[in-house]
């Protein structure tokens, strides 16, 4: 198969929110847009998720763990129409209406807060028809990385789990994932959302402003629960570990709690680091089509906005998905 062509003009331009080197803030601008490489796609993108990630890319903070090139644009999932394919890709075709993930693959330079978007092929899944494209954009790294750590403490039901962070985009899909699999969920959530919680699936919510998380867990279920989804807190305290019962297992994205840590407290687990592909993404965009999973959106803005909602994102003012909507 030979690679089609996106932009025949060598001077055509796209906007993007990117870095222009190292050391420089990110700012919405025009850049050179992509084409499409051996087993890449180039999307239009209509719609893009934010992750708090982005916000570790931007300031060049992962710059001296692995190589970033410049122009480097931010943004990780997307959801749009196939521009153009590259050779040896026969999944999609140009006009296929897709989703995908930039992976967590050196170099870092691809991104997804533009006009245009390269991904790998084996990281775009064809979009299934009752999903809107702000609804697809949300779904990669969030759901993909709750499947993951679903999967990743094997989760049976009838078992206890508590989910610490379960406020935020990856938690409450994780929340409705291990409810479906027949697990009791426990949830840690301000009291503003306690009832959203128990709509998605938890059968108990605890108040992580309310004294130690640990103390009213353990109040609830005194042997302990099972296992621990860890998605928040870069220190031990803020990380509920003690509700653990002998030989659970504890998985966090953080680095918290360590393997030293969960050894001494006879657990096991560790850190994951979650990058979905194909496989993931196309059953996660079947079930929230059919509305088996449900799409949590805190706010979608225009791509001149996605620089103020990353900076909201930071400061802990948003909670759910934020989704930037080219087509604002």
């Amino acid at each position: 198969m030979v690679a089609s062509v996106v932009f025949v003009d060598e001077g055509e331009k796209m906007l993007a929110v990117h870095v222009p080197g190292s050391g420089q803030a990110a700012i919405l601008g025009e850049i050179s847009p992509p084409s499409a490489s051996a087993g890449e796609v180039v999307i239009r993108v209509r719609a893009a998720g934010l992750n708090p990630f982005d916000n570790h890319i931007a300031p060049g903070a992962l710059e001296q763990l692995i190589p970033h090139l410049f122009p480097l644009v931010l943004g990780r999932d997307v959801a749009g129409v196939v521009e153009a394919v590259g050779d040896d890709v026969t999944d999609v075709s140009v006009g296929d209406e897709v989703l995908g993930h930039v992976p967590f693959a050196a170099p870092f330079e691809a991104g997804t807060l533009a006009d245009f978007a390269a991904l790998p092929a084996d990281q775009v899944t064809v979009k299934p028809e009752g999903l809107s494209f702000v609804d697809a954009a949300a779904l990669p790294l969030a759901a993909g990385a709750a499947r993951i750590l679903v999967d990743a403490i094997d989760a049976r039901p009838g078992q206890v789990v508590l989910v610490n962070g379960a406020s935020g985009s990856v938690g409450r899909f994780a929340v409705q994932l291990l409810a479906r699999q027949g697990v009791t969920v426990v949830a840690t959530a301000s009291p503003a959302s306690t009832d959203r919680m128990r709509e998605l699936g938890a059968t108990e919510v605890v108040d992580y402003t309310h004294g130690s998380t640990s103390a009213q867990v353990l109040a609830l279920f005194p042997e302990g629960v099972d296992a621990l989804i860890n998605l928040h807190g870069w220190t031990l305290e803020e990380v509920p570990v003690e509700a653990v019962r002998l030989g659970g297992i504890a998985r966090t994205v953080t680095q918290i709690p360590d393997d030293a840590t969960l050894a001494a407290r006879g657990l096991t687990g560790g850190q994951v680091m979650a990058s979905p592909g194909k496989q993931i993404l196309n059953s996660l965009a079947e079930q929230a089509a059919s509305g088996a999973v449900q799409v949590d959106i805190a706010r979608t803005v225009p791509l001149s906005g996605a620089l103020e909602a990353l900076g909201d994102i930071e400061a802990g003012r948003l909670h759910g998905k934020v989704v930037v909507d080219l087509t604002l």
